[in-house]
């Protein structure tokens, strides 16, 4: 019988049928539920693929804001999120019902590499005991204290030595200062720092730069929303899984050398720390090996890019505004002269402050956030949220607030300045809050100070002749500058 009704339907009904079918599987897949927030009109299979501009992600999340509100939801292939805008939401999220949605959601091209481990993918108790580890053995290492602002002090001479070998002539700054703020952290991960010509080292932080990059391409975007289908085709983010391979590699061999020579009454460093706790618990589940490969590269990479998009910022903002850039060098030569600039310092120097937390306002190096996941069912501002459901809080909404910043679009340090004194928003929040926040926000602070200021005492940074440098973007993990070169000036 089934033989005969095989024969006698056409290929053509047959594939009518299987496009309904499918039709029907998609939407009962994908429906959303009773209250749940505004969504555009979602096609089938590609979700709401058809309203990205995946040049400037920001451009789109602004023009469906207008038109749905401070929250709305979005299907991309596979996966269904929620954008959370504006600080009474974004608050309520992190803050409030910050429990509720501290987990991170399944994102594909992540999976590839860290399944849920590490500082930034884990959850639950796992995520809780290697934060409360890492932040404690960061503090042992001088995290917060004098110590590690001598090492940051000692790195800005560095840095300011590779900048005066250029002779002012023009010079691409992106790998010099990726070097000197990684060599930050990695004086605390692996206890040395690297010299700027480690052939090794370089390559390292070009895998780390290309990948920050190749996140925010087209095909990568893809990859996260239709992982089944990408994994068969070329593109960025094959290059991306190659890189993780020989990053992996390459952290596998500093752990074996931390081993070969570790002395457990002698810790050095990070590395050596999480060795200590593997040993006093070889069966534990939560402190293992491949967690401290996982959490070194986060460190690595958030200790890195981020702070290092941001100092190429700033010399991006100087170098274009040259009138700015001459009141923050009259005020260190008023306040501080010669000497080399100190964390103590930042009390005095008001305008520079402003200058550094006007870089990271307009910079906007995470527009929106690290991902959330409910882990509950939840409401917010009256809307249904699933258990599972990915949550994104946009913090562009609140850096570019037209409510709260007098030139939202410009570069201007008013925005932080009252009566000629240093005056902070609570609407800057570049770091996140509640208990998922940056763990690195003390480090990053302390080193955008002293690297702008050191900087900034030494040298005048200036457009080379017949050139326009961009203040466009480049989208990847973080929002750096596209690459540039500039001249650095002797003062």
């Amino acid at each position: 019988m089934l033989h005969f009704l095989w024969d006698s339907i056409s290929l053509q009904t047959f594939l009518i049928f299987l496009f309904v079918f499918l039709l029907i599987a998609d939407y009962m897949k994908n429906r959303n539920p009773k209250n749940f927030p505004p969504t555009p009109l979602r096609l089938p299979f590609l979700g709401h693929v058809y309203l990205v501009d995946f040049k400037d992600p920001a451009v789109t999340v602004q023009r469906l804001s207008k038109r749905y509100g401070d929250i709305f939801g979005l299907h991309m292939g596979g996966m269904k999120f929620v954008m959370v805008n504006g600080m009474r939401l974004v608050k309520e999220v992190l803050v409030e019902q910050g429990d509720k949605f501290m987990e991170r959601p399944y994102i594909p091209l992540d999976e590839e590499v860290f399944n849920k481990i590490g500082l930034i993918s884990s959850s639950g108790h796992l995520w809780k005991a290697q934060r409360r580890f890492t932040l404690t053995t960061l503090r042992n290492f001088g995290l917060g204290k004098r110590s590690l602002e001598e090492r940051i002090q000692e790195e800005c001479r560095y840095l300011a030595d590779a900048f005066r070998d250029e002779q002012g002539n023009p010079f691409n700054p992106q790998p010099k200062v990726t070097n000197a703020v990684s060599n930050v952290i990695c004086s605390l991960i692996f206890g040395n720092r690297f010299e700027y010509h480690d052939e090794d080292f370089q390559r390292l932080l070009k895998l780390m730069y290309d990948m920050t990059v190749l996140h925010g391409a087209i095909t990568s975007q893809l990859y996260n929303h239709f992982p089944s289908i990408m994994k068969l085709l070329p593109g960025a983010h094959q290059t991306i899984f190659k890189n993780w391979r020989l990053l992996k590699k390459y952290m596998q061999e500093q752990i074996n050398k931390h081993k070969e020579d570790w002395n457990p009454s002698e810790l050095r460093d990070y590395i050596d720390s999480y060795l200590l706790e593997i040993s006093k618990d070889k069966d534990s589940a939560t402190f293992q090996e491949e967690h401290l490969m996982a959490c070194t590269f986060d460190l690595m990479f958030a200790g890195t890019e981020t702070t290092s998009s941001t100092i190429r910022w700033a010399l991006l903002f100087m170098a274009t505004h040259t009138e700015i850039q001459a009141r923050v060098q009259a005020e260190i030569d008023a306040v501080i002269g010669q000497a080399p600039p100190a964390l103590e310092d930042r009390n005095n120097l008001h305008y520079t402050n402003a200058v550094i937390h006007e870089v990271q306002r307009k910079g906007n190096v995470v527009p929106f956030n690290v991902p959330r996941m409910a882990s509950q069912d939840a409401y917010v501002d009256g809307y249904y949220i699933p258990k599972g459901t990915a949550i994104m809080t946009n913090l562009t909404s609140l850096l570019f607030d037209k409510n709260e910043w007098k030139t939202p679009e410009a570069f201007n340090p008013e925005h932080f300045l009252k009566d000629g004194k240093f005056w902070k928003n609570d609407y800057f929040l570049p770091f996140s809050m509640g208990k998922r926040a940056c763990l690195g926000e003390v480090l990053a602070r302390a080193e955008l100070f002293l690297f702008f200021t050191t900087l900034l005492q030494k040298f005048t940074f200036q457009v080379p002749p017949n050139t326009t440098l961009s203040l466009q973007p480049t989208i990847g993990i973080a929002m750096a500058p596209q690459p540039y070169k500039i001249c650095a000036v002797p003062r």
